[in-house]
């Protein structure tokens, strides 16, 4: 049976993926949050992973809290940065793969078009500059590696789908960001594209996201649309959004992943987001 080590288990990505290998008779999965294991303390993580001896390690662990990593930079890097170099370290020990979650934050967000796994990384906050190091000590310190980039991730937890749906029960009308566009991915389809490389040796950096682009403001209506919700969006300037509620950490105003090496290298199309968000509002 192979065992594989999910960290961050009780996050987003970490509870889609227990539910996806749920009834796996051949896999065991290794959960573990904060509580269980201090991914930023080398030698226990190194103890845990070689107790273990996994097959894989799938690391969904990070803090992710974009504009509280502009003011607690030193947390930010050692759970961000130092976390997926201990784990990268350990994997490479135990002879094991390490599947890393990286995120669309590497980018300023200033590109006219999708970026690709070859575009080069210019990270604008410090969320953006810790995921972009982590990226290179998970390639340095462990031969088998899967680094995926996200972005606008949702799923069973806080996020921005049920944020929307949360205001509806108290207003008619939310203002939404209208010039920043992405992708919105939900766990689920990450998770399949995760269990597309796991077992391969097809190692190396990938963009993971559904397929299409939209802006926040497009993202609200179809929530509200498919929830049957008779909401006014008004669509904002991200100017106009920081006048009233200021932020620390500046946003890409440009998110759109190209999934180029998964296409190429792993045969492998994600969902379209209306898809996707539209299976995960029939849940619920």
């Amino acid at each position: 049976m192979k065992k594989i080590i999910v960290t961050g288990c009780n996050g987003q990505l970490g509870r889609a993926i227990n539910k996806f290998y749920a009834n796996r008779t051949d896999l065991e999965l290794v959960n573990t949050d904060v509580d269980e294991l201090d991914i930023t303390n080398i030698d226990q993580v190194i103890d845990h992973v070689n107790g273990i001896k996994p097959y894989a390690i799938i690391n969904c662990a990070a803090y992710t809290a974009v504009d509280a990593c502009e003011t607690n930079q030193d947390i930010a890097f050692k759970v961000n940065t130092i976390g997926p170099r201990n784990l990268a370290i350990a994997a490479q020990k135990a002879e094991a793969k390490i599947i890393h979650i990286s995120t669309d934050y590497v980018f300023d967000g200033t590109k006219q078009g999708a970026y690709y796994e070859t575009d080069s990384t210019a990270p604008a906050s410090v969320y953006g500059v810790t995921k972009e190091a982590a990226e290179k000590m998970v390639r340095d310190f462990c031969n088998r590696h899967f680094i995926l980039r996200t972005a606008w991730l949702y799923g069973e937890g806080k996020n921005f789908a049920k944020t929307m749906l949360r205001i509806a029960e108290t207003n008619n009308k939310v203002r939404v960001v209208c010039d920043q566009i992405g992708t919105p991915t939900s766990a689920w389809e990450l998770t399949k594209g995760i269990d597309s490389l796991l077992f391969s040796d097809n190692y190396g950096l990938f963009h993971a996201t559904c397929e299409g682009q939209c802006s926040w403001a497009d993202f609200a209506k179809e929530v509200y649309r498919l929830a049957g919700k008779d909401m006014i969006v008004e669509e904002v300037t991200t100017q106009q959004y920081l006048a009233d509620y200021p932020q620390q950490a500046k946003r890409p105003a440009n998110s759109v992943l190209e999934n180029y090496m998964f296409k190429m290298t792993n045969g492998y199309q994600f969902a379209s987001w209306e898809d996707a968000i539209k299976e995960y509002m029939a849940e619920q």
